[in-house]
């Protein structure tokens, strides 16, 4: 016996209207419904009903984001450069693009993984295009140029007035859990890693977590909201000619410039703001730096307060001058401590960040203020930040290979102690490297320790400036490959945290090597074997 057919749609919105047929089949279905209308039975909430008459592959369309996209995302990788990205979102829908544009690191700065960030903006439920920390200006331009289309977009499109709806906030989840719904916790302390002679500083930093109540499996991040260097903000208020009690919001101009803006890197605001109140040249200048040109070949060396030593002598309303400048981001830390052998606790392995330009010496602002400007005792705002895809196995038996040179070492120190208080059989294998092995073996006694009880089973270093040649632990993988193959074919999760640009891409390059050499594969193949492991879950990356 034959099914009957559905009843015909009831063509409420004109042919002409410009409306994909996916788009038009769900609006003629959702207002058929909504009034009512007699022989309109195909609705937004009957999806049996609408597959029968949609064109194939468009099947089930029920909102704004189901827009016929296959959902494959290649250029969700974070070891693509922006413009290989770009180039693989070509053609898609703007929400797909949108989320190319971003790091593609599900870091959960921004407070979503990239899809859901990308999402909220093409909904306009999330109006600030600038929480991709990772990205930076790079991607906060390209994400201004996509929602211009999402805006051209709404503007082209009638608008029916059925009902009133309103988008719902976005929730901020429970107390320490999102970036929106920090909490308080007490820094305990910071031990220095690097011993003397050492060209890094690199801190063990310490946080108590009992008053807050937070807690967190090993692989989440901690986020953390830092405070600018009062001597940098005295410098960026004397530039402007300013009063440090100037009335900012009900507060004053130190205050605001000290808790809760950025002062790096410039804005294009904040050149935007300088083309209004300049004239001739510097105005012109001013106007190509906010359009992300670069006329005099310096545009990557401007903080805040180099730009405004380019353009000496301009006097910005204090009020104007805050509102051109970016919010004050929360920086995440992978967390390199396990409640379970530190309750209450939490440690983070932070590098401090410290550079010249010409005669001035910048800070990375998060990173300073946990190495000198937090003092014991004292309360910072934080939040956990779930993992996206990064953790230890399910099973506690499954062997894990950790790649972590540097303060990529922070997450496989958390793996180990969880997987020693909970005296996991997995065999584990960490491959750790720095520049020095006198001066920068982080946790060099803990290591040694655990490769003496058995909880480390092998324990792989490379020390890039104690010879005469560069040694990486890419180079080390090589020496021993056919033993780390042996791990990976006996089913073995393989883990990397770190530099994302250099490091990382290495590593997945000389693990492809491996596998053509000990794994008797073609190139193609062990290309394929490396994507497959991360489609398991078997080669997950922090990388930043």
């Amino acid at each position: 016996m034959s099914e009957a057919l559905p009843p015909p749609i009831v063509n409420l919105v004109p042919e002409t209207a410009p409306f994909t047929d996916e788009q038009r089949f769900w609006l003629n279905g959702f207002f058929a419904g909504l009034v009512s209308l007699d022989g309109a039975a195909v609705t937004a909430l009957s999806p049996e009903q609408n597959a029968a008459v949609m064109p194939q592959g468009k099947q089930g369309s029920s909102g704004p984001l189901d827009d016929g996209d296959d959902g494959e995302a290649p250029w969700h990788d974070s070891l693509l450069a922006m413009p290989e990205r770009m180039k693989l979102a070509e053609g898609r829908p703007v929400r797909r693009r949108l989320m190319a544009a971003m790091a593609q690191q599900d870091c959960g700065q921004c407070g979503y993984n990239c899809e859901d960030y990308a999402n909220r903006i093409f909904l306009k439920e999330e109006k600030r295009l600038n929480l991709c920390v990772p990205g930076g200006k790079d991607t906060a331009r390209m994400l201004k140029s996509l929602y211009e289309e999402v805006a051209k977009a709404s503007a082209a499109t009638p608008v029916v007035k059925v009902a009133a709806a309103e988008t719902s906030p976005v929730p901020k989840g429970d107390a320490g859990r999102s970036r929106d719904n920090p909490v308080w916790a007490t820094f305990m302390s910071r031990t220095r890693l690097n011993k003397p002679g050492s060209e890094k500083e690199t801190w063990h930093v310490e946080f108590d977590l009992t008053e807050c109540g937070l807690d967190y499996v090993v692989g989440d991040s901690f986020g953390i909201f830092p405070v600018n260097d009062v001597a940098l903000v005295d410098a960026v208020i004397a530039a402007i000619g300013g009063s440090a009690d100037a009335t900012v919001a009900g507060r004053s101009l130190r205050e605001v410039l000290t808790n809760d803006v950025s002062l790096s890197p410039a804005p294009d605001g904040l050149f935007q703001l300088i083309s209004y109140i300049t004239g001739g040249d510097r105005r012109q200048k001013a106007k190509a730096l906010a359009a992300g040109e670069d006329p005099d070949g310096d545009a990557a060396t401007f903080d805040v307060l180099a730009a405004l030593q380019k353009f000496k002598g301009i006097h910005p309303d204090p009020e104007a001058f805050v509102e051109s400048l970016e919010p004050l981001q929360p920086r995440l830390y992978s967390i390199s401590s396990s409640l379970k052998s530190n309750p209450g606790r939490i440690s983070l392995t932070v590098d401090s960040v410290r550079y010249k330009v010409e005669d001035r010496t910048r800070l990375g602002v998060a990173s300073t203020f946990l190495a000198e400007r937090i003092h014991p005792g004292q309360t910072l705002r934080v939040y956990v930040q779930k993992a996206h895809a990064f953790g230890l196995p399910a099973d506690p038996s499954v062997p894990v290979i950790m790649v972590g040179p540097g303060t990529g070492i922070a997450p496989f120190r958390a793996f180990l102690h969880e997987r020693m208080a909970t005296k996991a059989p997995g065999q584990n294998w960490l491959f750790f490297g720095h520049q020095k092995r006198d001066h920068d073996f982080f946790y060099e006694d803990e290591l040694n320790a655990m490769k003496a009880s058995g909880v480390l089973t092998r324990l792989s270093l490379a020390w890039s400036r104690d010879g005469n040649q560069k040694f990486y632990v890419q180079d080390r993988m090589r020496e021993v490959g056919r033993d780390l193959w042996s791990w990976l074919a006996d089913g073995a999760h393989f883990y990397v945290c770190g530099d994302a640009k250099r490091m990382a891409k290495d590593v997945e390059l000389t693990l492809v090597d491996i596998i053509v050499q000990h794994g008797a594969r073609t190139i193609d193949e062990a290309v394929t074997f490396v994507a497959d492991l991360k489609k398991k879950g078997r080669l997950q990356m922090d990388v930043y």
